[in-house]
């Protein structure tokens, strides 16, 4: 029998769970954040009367699983996150059994969840492991997928803060739609940077729904 071959870590691993990760939790810990999330996810989810479970991919210290709890209380919160130090600030407020310190491209889940939340993590994925994703959020999902991303018609690479290769922006929902027929749009939006009631990065969100569950 041969030795299981141990999959080598993308760039973009390699970035968000070293230095460049810590960073980001540096410059996004504010409970300005917190409460634009609160708004963000009450217009989005006014829709849907109860969650069970919600599981975020890429979760960071878990500001948006916060806000989500805040306006379904009774939710089970579960995060994968691939930067330590995250994961450390996650265990203030999710349980440590409901948190995968991991990438989300080798999470393979036990079970499903209500809702899956994407939120500002495909748009730093390589497209070579993009369908990896998608197929391990689909896994995941018993209802709800959230996607929350920067939208091109096209995939288009950017520079993101000096880095090439970090920011791609495309149509992931349409992707997703197109590779799990059994999964429907039911809500889209925008929110522009400059609302000042919701300051978010000009984030085009796409709730699709599981149809045969």
């Amino acid at each position: 029998m041969g030795e299981n071959k141990i999959r080598e870590k993308t760039s973009q691993e390699e970035l968000w769970e070293g230095n460049f990760g810590d960073s980001y939790i540096d410059r996004n810990s504010s409970k300005e954040l917190l409460a634009s999330n609160v708004h963000f996810f009450a217009k989005i989810l006014s829709k849907i009367n109860t969650i069970s479970n919600c599981i975020e991919f890429g979760a960071n210290i878990g500001l948006n699983l916060r806000a989500i709890n805040t306006l379904f209380p009774n939710v089970e919160l579960e995060a994968i996150e691939i930067n330590e130090n995250a994961v450390k600030k996650l265990r203030n407020f999710v349980s440590q059994k409901n948190i995968f310190h991991e990438s989300i491209i080798d999470f393979k889940p036990a079970k499903k969840r209500d809702l899956v939340l994407v939120k500002g993590i495909l748009i730093h994925i390589s497209p070579s492991d993009l369908n990896q994703v998608y197929q391990n959020i689909y896994d995941t999902s018993s209802n709800y997928v959230l996607m929350c991303e920067y939208y091109n018609r096209t995939p288009v690479s950017l520079t993101y803060r000096g880095f090439e290769e970090m920011l791609f922006k495309r149509d992931f929902c349409g992707e997703f739609l197109k590779k799990f027929p059994d999964f429907r749009l039911v809500d889209y939006g925008f929110v522009y940077h400059g609302d000042p009631n919701c300051s978010q990065d000009d984030i085009t969100w796409f709730l699709i729904q599981k149809v045969n569950k």
